[in-house]
């Protein structure tokens, strides 16, 4: 990696930037989608094309403290069976609109937590998304799983209705850390989990873990990475933990105090990445680890890995249709988000509406900058001779597009025949490299550390 003098120079400790899972990211959509627009979009899929579903879960038994996502706690199964009625209505919706023909590719259960589903509706589900439309050969379908909220009948239920991966969050293993976050998650309670998904037929296993957590030294960064690697997980993801308050109240439980400065987070991260390549993963982008035989490194290495919602992801469908609130489809078109509340979810699918709330329509430039930004972010390069000859501009556009970048790191990086290339050691200013190209304004302080 750079050096951290450079590092530090570059701006990188303070920096804040987009993940960018998404062009333009999230908290640029806005209300011009609607509906109508929805309806429009998801009549022009051509026929027999593959498409990929996101189906989301808002409820969770525990709010922890970390987590930024759309969810809500619940202390029953009350909220349960009527949420899963509106899912099967807004699937009927989408189904009005929707050529007959297409074909579900990946299916990506979410939230919130999925698992907290008893085998009963997770059944249901499955069945209605079996019968939505015709499922790939090669489908894959993945579902998030928290080990303290599911037990072998959910785990069997989840097979039947055609789980292929588990993704199971840890964030670390650690006592105090946990108890800081609000997530107690014990490493046998874990391992037992990938146990019985093992044993249920599911070979292909995920896992996320953060650094940056309040309490979190390198010892302690050290031993539950270790842990994570005695379970033998097919593919790991390594966030950085996003200390966003104003966005996610819930946060402010965690004491600020508590957690790593920069030069600390980027030792964390070093102790990981170091673990995880020494253990024989192959390094995906910017926060990824897959073993050789993953589908997810196989597509880093031919060149077909994209970047969305859920991080890097070997789907190649052009269209992501999201199910249940807060939930975001991606079109060729643009983005589409439906109402975040699930009292405001329900009331507009039970008036026989799309939910859409808000989303945004691309132009030409936003498909330019995005196809610019997710090839930086999956590859470290710019190809701008395909890049001119896909969307039509020429070279010279795009060498004033790339030139800030240019200046600012090219000590990180190379330009040869018009292909920008980001060094080995520049894999953590990707995201400030992506910065650069990005038309949008970015407000001071709305996003989380570019480490």
């Amino acid at each position: 990696m750079a050096c951290r003098k450079q590092l530090r120079e570059l701006g990188l400790f303070d920096a804040r930037a987009p993940r960018y899972t998404s062009y333009p990211p999230a908290n640029h959509f806005n209300g011009n989608v609607s509906p109508d627009t929805t309806a429009q979009w998801l009549q022009a899929v051509p026929e027999g094309q593959r498409v990929s579903l996101y189906v989301h879960i808002p409820y969770c038994r525990r709010l922890c403290w970390f987590c930024a996502c759309r969810t809500q706690g619940t202390s029953t199964d009350r909220p349960l069976v009527p949420y899963l009625a509106q899912l099967k209505a807004e699937l009927a919706l989408v189904d009005r609109h929707l050529p007959e023909n297409v074909l579900i590719s990946q299916i990506h259960l979410g939230g919130g937590t999925p698992t907290l589903l008893p085998p009963d509706l997770i059944a249901e589900l499955g069945a209605e998304l079996r019968a939505f439309r015709p499922l790939a050969e090669d489908l894959e379908f993945s579902v998030e799983i928290d080990p303290t909220e599911v037990d072998q009948a959910r785990i069997d239920a989840l097979r039947d209705a055609g789980m292929t991966r588990a993704s199971i969050g840890v964030q670390d293993f650690d006592e105090s850390v946990q108890n800081a976050i609000g997530r107690a998650q014990s490493f046998e309670q874990t391992r037992d989990v990938v146990d019985m998904l093992r044993k249920a037929g599911v070979s292909s296993i995920n896992m996320d873990i953060l650094y940056g957590l309040p309490h979190q030294t390198r010892e302690r960064m050290s031993h539950s990475v270790q842990a994570v690697l005695s379970l033998n997980p097919d593919r790991v993801a390594l966030y950085g933990y996003a200390h966003v308050p104003w966005m996610a109240k819930r946060q402010v439980m965690i004491p600020a105090d508590a957690l790593p400065d920069a030069e600390t987070r980027l030792d964390l991260f070093d102790i990981a990445r170091d673990l995880f390549v020494a253990d024989g993963y192959d390094e995906i982008g910017i926060d990824h680890y897959a073993l050789p035989s993953d589908s997810l490194s196989i597509a880093a290495e031919r060149g077909t890995m994209h970047r969305n919602f859920q991080g890097y992801t070997d789907d190649t469908a052009d269209v992501l249709i999201g199910i249940g609130a807060s939930a975001i489809s991606r079109y060729p078109q643009g983005f589409a988000q439906n109402i975040s509340t699930s009292s405001q979810y329900a009331t507009a699918i039970s008036e026989g509406r799309l939910a859409t709330a808000r989303g945004h329509a691309m132009s030409e430039d936003d498909r330019l900058r995005s196809d610019m930004i997710e090839e930086l972010m999956c590859s470290f390069s710019l190809d701008l001779s395909r890049i001119a000859a896909k969307h039509g501009v020429s070279i010279e556009a795009l060498r004033s597009m790339t030139e800030n970048m240019v200046v600012r790191f090219r000590d990180h990086l190379t330009v040869s025949n018009d292909v920008i290339q980001l060094s080995e050691s520049a894999r953590l200013i990707a995201r400030l490299c992506a910065q650069e190209i990005d038309g949008y304004h970015m407000p001071e302080g709305r996003h989380s550390r570019a480490l």
